[in-house]
C-alpha cells in the first residue's frame, strides 16, 4: 500500500521541478522582451531622429497606399498634415508632371517647387517608403547653364551673325532704292518690289530664329494627341513635297495617347524636320514621317532618300549658324535640339552619302 503515496511524492517533485523551469523560463522571456521592447524603443527614436534631420521628404505607406507617417520635410513641403491621406489621390492633385522625366512641379504656400520621387516597396509587402528630394535650385542652375551656353555660342558667332544680317538688308535696301528710278515699268517696279520684300522676309526670319534660340526653354504647356499633332503636320507638307514630285508617308503609332509641351515650338521643329528633307530630296525620291512611343518617350523620325550628308559635317549641323544652304540660317536645327532637350528628350540623326537622312526627334511623354 506504500506504492501509491511513493508514486504521488514523485509526481510531486516532478511537478515542482517543471513549475520552477517554467517559472526560470517565463522571467527569462520577460526579460528578454523586455530587452527588445528596450532595443525596439531605442531603434524607433534613432529612426525618427533620422528622419527628421534628413534634408529630404519621407513618407511611410500602409498596404492600402494611406500615409502612416511623413518626416518635417514632407510637411514643410506641403504646408499640411499627411496622416491617413490616400497619398496617389494626394498626389494627383498636389503634383503635376514636368518636362523632365522623373521630375514634378509642387506649388506651396506661393512658391513653386521642383521634387524628384522614387518609391520603394518593403520587403515585407506591407507597403512603402517614398521619398521626396527638392531639386529645385540644381533645376534654376540648369536652366542657367543652358542659357549661358546659349549666350556663350552666341557670342562667339557675333561676326557670323553680322553677316549674315548684312546680306540680306543691303540687298534690300538695294532693291528699294532701284524703285525710285522713274524709268522704270510696272513690270520691272514689280519684280524688284517683290525681291525686296523676299530679301525683308528672309531678314525677319532670321531674327525670329535667332530669338527662338536665344530664349532657348518651351514656354507653354498643353496636352495635346500625338496622332493629331502628326496628321496636321501631314496635311501641310504632302501637298509641298507631291508638288516636287515626292512621295510622302506619313504614320503613327501611338493610338489616343498624348504628350504635355509646348505645341506651337514642338510643330516648329518637326516642321523645319519635314521642309529639310523636301529640299535635300530629289523629284522621284520619297519621304517617312513616324511616331510611335518608347518607353516614356516620343520618337519622331523623318526620314528622306535625298543624297545624304557627310559625315565631317553631321557633328557640325546642330552648331548655332552652320548651314550648309545659301538661303539658310544655321538655326533651324540648333532650335529643334533645344526644343527636344527642354522637353525631356533630344535628337539625333543617321545619314550616309548617297542612302538619305533620318532624324530622329524625342520627347517625354509626360513633357
Amino acid at each position: 500500500m506504500t506504492l501509491p503515496a511513493t508514486d504521488d511524492r514523485l509526481d510531486a517533485r516532478q511537478l515542482a521541478e517543471a513549475f520552477r523551469q517554467f517559472s526560470e523560463a517565463s522571467e527569462a522571456l520577460t526579460g528578454a522582451y523586455a530587452g527588445l521592447q528596450t532595443q525596439v524603443g531605442q531603434l524607433t527614436e534613432r529612426l525618427s531622429v533620422l528622419m527628421g534631420a534628413l534634408p529630404a521628404g519621407v513618407v511611410v505607406l500602409d498596404r492600402e497606399g494611406r500615409v502612416m507617417q511623413a518626416n518635417r520635410a514632407v510637411k514643410a513641403m506641403f504646408a499640411t498634415s499627411l496622416a491617413g491621406v490616400p497619398w496617389e489621390a494626394f498626389c494627383a492633385t498636389h503634383l503635376q508632371a514636368t518636362e523632365t522625366p522623373g521630375e514634378w512641379q509642387l506649388v506651396s504656400g506661393g512658391d513653386t517647387l521642383r521634387v524628384t520621387r522614387v518609391d520603394a516597396p518593403l520587403e515585407s509587402g506591407d507597403g512603402h517608403i517614398v521619398l521626396l528630394t527638392d531639386v529645385t535650385e540644381a533645376h534654376r542652375m540648369r536652366l542657367t547653364a543652358e542659357r549661358q551656353e546659349r549666350l556663350a555660342a552666341m557670342g562667339e558667332m557675333v561676326a557670323g551673325l553680322a553677316h549674315q544680317l548684312r546680306t540680306p538688308l543691303s540687298a534690300a535696301l538695294l532693291y528699294t532704292a532701284t524703285l525710285v528710278q522713274q524709268e522704270m515699268g510696272p513690270a520691272d517696279r514689280e519684280r524688284i518690289g517683290n525681291r525686296a520684300i523676299e530679301r525683308l522676309r528672309h531678314l525677319e526670319k532670321l531674327i525670329r530664329d535667332m530669338l527662338l534660340f536665344a530664349r532657348g526653354e518651351a514656354l507653354g504647356r498643353e496636352p495635346f494627341a500625338i496622332c493629331e499633332l502628326v496628321a496636321e503636320l501631314a496635311q501641310t507638307l504632302e501637298p509641298v513635297a507631291r508638288a516636287k514630285g515626292l512621295a510622302f508617308e506619313p504614320d503613327c503609332n501611338c493610338g489616343v495617347s498624348q504628350v504635355v509641351g509646348d505645341r506651337k515650338a514642338i510643330t516648329g521643329a518637326l516642321t523645319n524636320l519635314l521642309e529639310n528633307a523636301v529640299q535635300a530630296t530629289d523629284a522621284g525620291g520619297s519621304i517617312r514621317f513616324d511616331a510611335a512611343l518608347d518607353d516614356g518617350l516620343v520618337r519622331f523620325s523623318v526620314t528622306d532618300t535625298g543624297k545624304g550628308i557627310d559625315p565631317a559635317l553631321q557633328s557640325r549641323l546642330f552648331e548655332p549658324f552652320f548651314t550648309t544652304r545659301p538661303d539658310g540660317t544655321g538655326l533651324g536645327l540648333a532650335i529643334a535640339r533645344g526644343v527636344a532637350r527642354a522637353h525631356g528628350g533630344d535628337i539625333g540623326i543617321q545619314s550616309e552619302p548617297g542612302r538619305g537622312t533620318t532624324f530622329t526627334l524625342t520627347l517625354a511623354t509626360g513633357g
